[in-house]
C-alpha cells in the first residue's frame, strides 16, 4: 500500500511542499524512519529525532522549516493530531479477515444477514438475530438470539452480544468485548449488612448471615451509533429497562458499565473505568484511567474526570473533578501541594514551639 506525499495531503485536507511525487509505504516515527517512511514529526519536540532518521519526507506543523530539516518533501497538515486519523485510515491493512462466511460459522436459519456480510470461523449466530448490510464478524463471535446490528459493523475476534441487545451502525467491538450480560443484582431475605450500614455509616451491632438471591435481568442494552468498545470491556444488560450508551461514545479496555447505567453521546471512558448500576451520564463526559463512579447518581454534560477519580456523589455540568473523594480539580491539586508541604510546616511548628517555650520539646 503505497501513496505519494500529494495524495494524503489531498485526502487529509492538508498541504503538501517540496517534491509532492515521493511515494511513501509507512508512517514511522522520526528515529525509526527510513527514506521509504513518512514520518510523524508533528511538533518542534519530535522533530529533533529526524536527525536519527533517514526519512526524506515527514508530516510536520503549519509554517515548519522543512527545507532546514534535510527534507525533500513534507505535509503541513492545520492541526497534525487530527490528521493522524486520515492517514492511519488510509494505511491501515485490517486483519486479514476473508470476506464471506466461514463453513465452520454456525448460522441459525432464522437470522437475517444484509447484503456483504462477512462471518468467520467458528461464530455463533443465534434464532432471530438481524445483522446489517457491510458488517464483519469476526471469528469466534457470539451473537445472542433477537439481536439486533446496524450497518457496517466491525467485531473482532471473540466478541459476545448477548440476547435481546440492539446496536446502531458502524459500531466496532475490540477482542473479547462482552456485552448483555446479567446485571450483578442480589438482595436478601431481610435489610442486609449493606442496606444497613448505607443507612448507619457505623457499626451494625450482632448480624446474621443471609443467602443472596439473584435478581434476574430481563432487560437488555440499547447502543447508538459510531460506538466503539475497547478489549475485555463489559456491559451489563438493565435489569428491567435497557442499559443505554448514546451516539459517539469511545469506550477503553476492562471497562465496566452496571445494569441501568445511561451513557450520553460523544463520551469517552478510559481504561478500567468502573461505573455502578443505575448511574446517569450526560453528554461529552471525559473519564480518565481508573474512575470509579458510585451507583445511583448522575454526572453532567461535559464532566471531566481526571485519572484514578473516585465519584461518590453528582457532578454538575461541566466540572472538573479529580481526586478520592471527587472535588474540583483546581481545589484538590492545591490539596495535594499543601499535603506535600505538611512535614515542613510540622518541622517549622516544633521550632516555633520550642522557641517559645523556651526548652526541649519532643520530635
Amino acid at each position: 500500500m503505497r501513496y505519494t506525499i500529494q495524495e494524503i495531503a489531498t485526502a487529509i485536507g492538508a498541504v503538501a511542499v517540496g517534491d509532492t511525487s515521493l511515494t511513501i509505504g509507512k508512517l514511522a516515527e522520526p528515529a525509526q524512519a527510513t527514506a521509504d517512511d513518512l514520518a510523524l514529526a508533528t511538533s518542534p519536540k519530535y522533530a529533533m529525532s529526524l536527525q536519527n532518521g533517514a526519512a526524506l519526507a515527514a508530516v510536520l506543523w503549519p509554517g515548519a522549516e522543512w527545507q532546514e530539516m534535510g527534507l525533500k518533501g513534507a505535509i503541513l497538515p492545520d492541526r497534525p493530531r487530527y490528521a493522524m486519523a486520515g492517514m492511519t485510515r488510509m494505511m491501515d491493512e485490517g486483519q486479514g479477515f476473508v470476506s464471506g462466511i466461514h463453513p465452520s460459522a454456525i448460522i441459525d436459519e432464522t437470522a437475517v444477514l444484509g447484503a456483504e456480510v462477512s462471518i468467520g470461523p467458528l461464530t455463533v449466530i443465534a434464532a432471530g438475530v438481524s445483522i446489517g448490510a457491510g458488517s464483519v464478524i469476526g471469528p469466534q463471535c457470539y451473537i445472542g438470539q433477537d439481536a439486533v446490528l446496524g450497518n457496517n459493523a466491525y467485531l473482532r475476534d471473540h466478541v459476545s452480544v448477548g440476547a435481546r441487545v440492539r446496536i446502531g451502525n458502524r459500531f466496532t467491538a475490540q477482542p473479547g468485548a462482552s456485552i448483555g450480560g446479567d446485571g450483578f443484582s442480589f438482595v436478601t431475605a431481610e435489610p442486609s449488612t449493606v442496606e444497613q450500614t448505607r443507612r448507619s455509616l457505623g457499626d451494625r451491632g450482632d448480624t446474621k448471615a443471609q443467602q443472596w438471591t439473584r435478581i434476574h435481568t430481563l432487560g437488555g442494552v440499547l447502543i447508538g451509533d459510531d460506538v466503539e468498545c475497547g478489549m475485555n470491556c463489559t456491559i451489563d444488560a438493565g435489569t428491567i429497562r435497557d442499559t443505554v450508551v448514546g451516539d459517539g461514545t469511545k469506550i477503553d479496555n476492562l471497562v465496566h458499565l452496571g445494569h441501568n447505567v445511561v451513557v450520553g453521546k460523544n463520551c469517552l471512558l478510559c481504561g478500567q473505568v468502573g461505573v455502578a448500576g443505575s448511574v446517569t451520564i450526560g453528554d461529552n463526559v471525559v473519564l480518565g484511567g481508573q474512575v470509579g463512579v458510585s451507583d445511583n447518581i448522575f454526572i453532567g454534560d461535559g464532566v471531566i474526570a481526571g485519572g484514578g477519580t473516585k465519584i461518590l456523589s453528582n457532578v454538575p455540568a461541566g466540572r472538573s473533578i479529580l481526586g478520592y473523594p471527587a472535588t474540583e480539580m483546581a481545589k484538590q491539586i492545591e490539596g495535594y501541594k499543601a499535603l506535600r508541604r505538611l512535614p515542613k510546616l510540622l518541622r517549622d511548628f516544633a521550632a516555633l514551639k520550642k522557641q517559645v517555650s523556651g526548652g526541649e520539646t519532643e520530635p
